[in-house]
């Protein structure tokens, strides 16, 4: 537990230091946001705050899985793992894909960064790598970092996917909720806010996991995973991250953390959930993101059938803001829908252990 507290709070520390110096720095190079013409004319206000902000978190995250291990390098066993080193380069990855997104609209002065097929292609390269080398690099009894059938709360056998079959699916679980928490960060705070929320249950879940290993008790109910206490100092770290970017992210932001942080975030999510085999659970946690995603493409999907819209604007936020909602009521609204998701996901987490045990 001491080590979990430690990657959190450095990396919490880390974030809240770093992002003022990050907004002095980003205001220098004129590395402000451009907003989007077809918006809401009450954001026209925020063009020019310094973006890329996700360049701290997920600085931040790497700063506070590092410090844990440094701080507990005289204990045996106790070293980097495949898990943990896998999902940072999963985040760094989809963090660097989405620097050169808002690189480009800043170099450009326009909205638009990557085009569609630049940043596809960047997520396929990175979830690819990422799905290939996370079925490798088992470990003494054979466990590998990813299991190759698709998971809920643990594997569900007859879902058994092949080699394949896997890289396909975990590529799109990757870019699909990359994206997602992409599409959330609309408003100050709003994705940090529900990402925090969120890695904060797989801090639970993966602790969860290390103290019911079945590397270690072979009782019912326990889990066939690999390194779940690293998994959790990742998680950890991400918590932090995130709760210390939202001190200066807050309404009104001083800094946003552009596709640099959302893309980061979406894909230590999904990562989190491959290694720790709960692939569907992601879709209740996250159950924000999803809405906010699915109103996209029912907005998209509605109009181009019948050229008439569902929402007054997608993603989902925007439509309560048009409908009078203030920017402040739907962060906070937003949150505590996806704290209510996170306590139902973790809910169900917790039941699937009770049937096991008889209780």
């Amino acid at each position: 537990m001491r080590s979990v507290l430690i990657a959190a709070g450095f990396s919490m520390i880390i974030s809240i230091l770093l992002t003022p110096l990050a907004i002095r720095a980003f205001r220098r190079q004129g590395l402000g946001q451009e907003i989007r013409d077809d918006g809401p004319e009450s954001h026209l206000s925020k063009k020019g705050t310094p973006t890329m902000g996700g360049t701290v978190i997920v600085g931040a995250t790497v700063g506070g899985y590092v410090a844990a291990h440094l701080f507990l390098a005289d204990q045996d066993n106790w070293g980097f793992t495949a898990s943990g080193l896998l999902l940072l380069f999963l985040m760094v990855g989809m963090g660097t894909v989405g620097f050169l997104d808002d690189y480009l609209k800043i170099r450009h002065r326009r909205s638009l960064g990557l085009n569609k097929t630049a940043k596809l292609v960047g997520q396929l390269v990175v979830g690819v790598a990422f799905a290939v080398l996370a079925i490798n690099f088992p470990n003494t009894v054979g466990v590998t970092p990813a299991s190759t059938v698709v998971s809920y709360v643990r594997d569900i056998a007859p879902f058994a996917l092949g080699t394949v079959a896997f890289v396909i699916l975990a590529y799109l679980f990757i870019a699909g909720f990359s994206n997602a928490v992409n599409l959330t960060d609309g408003l100050d705070g709003l994705a940090a806010g529900c990402s925090a929320m969120v890695f904060a249950s797989y801090v639970f879940i993966s602790f969860w996991q290390f103290t019911h290993d079945c590397a270690n008790e072979l009782i019912e109910g326990c889990y066939t995973v690999r390194d779940p206490l690293d998994v959790t100092l990742v998680a950890a770290a991400g918590l932090g991250a995130c709760l210390g970017f939202l001190w200066w992210n807050t309404s009104p932001a001083r800094i946003f953390m552009g596709d640099t942080g959302s893309l980061a975030l979406g894909g230590l999510l999904s990562g989190l959930a491959i290694v720790t085999r709960t692939e569907l659970l992601l879709v209740v946690l996250g159950g924000l993101f999803v809405a906010v995603t699915l109103s996209v493409v029912i907005q998209v999907a509605f109009f181009r059938a019948t050229r008439r819209r569902v929402f007054r604007m997608a993603p989902l936020h925007h439509h309560f803001e048009l409908a009078g909602w203030t920017e402040n009521t739907v962060i906070v609204r937003f949150w505590l829908v996806t704290a209510m998701a996170v306590a139902f996901g973790i809910g169900l987490f917790y039941a699937d252990w009770l049937s096991f045990v008889g209780l």
